[in-house]
């Protein structure tokens, strides 16, 4: 449960905090924001964000697979797999 609550609440400083910047930033005509900037910003982050993501999925499957590996010098078959080493 910790877990998804430090999600939720990495995903509000992410996503949320900055859009809600972003809405209630002009406050006159003065003030204009480029929109092509912005949008551009939050896609670098995001993007940034989930090739980090995915990088760390990657490492974990290949170290899962290398792991438990059949050809693995620690690997034995379990009580229930019925094969005796």
């Amino acid at each position: 449960m910790a877990k998804v609550i430090l999600l939720m609440t990495v995903l509000t400083v992410l996503i949320v905090l900055p859009t809600l910047h972003v809405v209630f930033a002009e406050s006159g005509p003065e003030e204009y924001i480029n929109r092509r900037v912005v949008v551009w910003n939050l896609f670098f982050k995001m993007m940034t964000i989930a090739f980090t993501v995915g990088a760390v999925v990657s490492g974990t499957l290949i170290w899962v697979i290398w792991r438990f590996r059949e050809s693995h010098p620690k690997a034995k078959p379990t009580k229930y797999e019925g094969i005796d080493w």
